[in-house]
């Protein structure tokens, strides 16, 4: 995060935080396995995961911001910064995103410390392995569906509603959710590991849907033409089949990224 902090104030766009957002997972999953001797089965699976995760992430978010300049959500913070633009940016930015980065990385930090063997529960690694597949599927999928919609000049200003975004307002903080508990599982190779990761997946979720992500990216799009009807028509998080209303308890229905990054079904 400092580097990121560096280059942020070299260009004047701090936006390349979100960006490092996605590698400092990386970089702490491939720390703890050089620093735990290996980690056995248990710490492999774990980094190998939580690597491909992070750079997908860090890859997609760099190739949607090329050419652009600072982020809105950054101008409209840093607009109202005491004093130094940049010391506030690297304080309440950097700072904050680094310690959350080490709080919801503990899965992949307790995970590569705990070793298997006989008593590894291999039912919940593959658990965990679906999960996470299933919640970067969502990710991946969701994230170039509305890359080769927000492509189209046809689409600007249009609501999103095809594909995965018609069965969720947000299937890329969806995936997030899943990979997170995924990871958990994977984790639980012990008591004391599952007791120290729990508070990962539940800080990612609140994060996602009653924190930076989900409310207020929707805060954002709230007057934009069309959401009112997309937002009454489809599950708010978690993924309910299109045209078929929403489900009880879908709007927004997980426990209450790390920071949101804005990635909205708008044209």
């Amino acid at each position: 995060m400092l580097l990121a902090f560096a280059v942020g104030v070299r260009t004047g766009v701090h936006r390349v935080v979100d960006v490092a957002w996605g590698l400092g997972f990386a970089a702490v999953a491939v720390a703890t396995y050089a620093m735990s001797g290996g980690g056995g089965g248990r710490g492999l699976l774990l980094t190998a995961l939580t690597v491909v995760w992070g750079l997908r992430l860090a890859a997609h978010i760099a190739w949607r911001g090329r050419g652009r300049g600072e982020d809105p959500r950054y101008e409209r913070m840093l607009a109202r910064a005491p004093g130094n633009r940049n010391l506030y940016a690297l304080r309440m930015v950097y700072l904050l995103q680094a310690a959350l980065v080490w709080l919801v990385s503990l899965p992949v930090q307790a995970g590569s410390y705990v070793v298997g063997g006989a008593g590894w529960p291999v039912g919940l690694a593959v658990a965990g392995s679906a999960l996470w597949l299933c919640g970067i599927v969502f990710e991946a999928v969701g994230d170039h569906q509305l890359a080769r919609f927000t492509a189209d000049p046809a689409n600007r200003g249009r609501i999103m509603d095809r594909g995965l975004w018609s069965w969720t307002r947000h299937p890329n903080y969806f995936g997030d959710f899943c990979v997170w508990w995924g990871l958990f599982l994977v984790a639980c190779g012990s008591a004391q590991a599952a007791a120290v990761s729990l508070v990962s997946p539940l800080v990612m979720s609140y994060l996602l849907v009653a924190g930076s992500g989900k409310r207020l990216l929707e805060r954002h799009m709230a007057e934009r033409p069309g959401y009112a009807d997309y937002r009454a028509r489809t599950s708010g998080f978690l993924p309910w089949p299109p045209g078929r209303g929403r489900a009880p308890g879908r709007d927004g229905g997980a426990p209450g990224r790390g920071p949101g990054s804005g990635r909205a079904g708008m044209g």
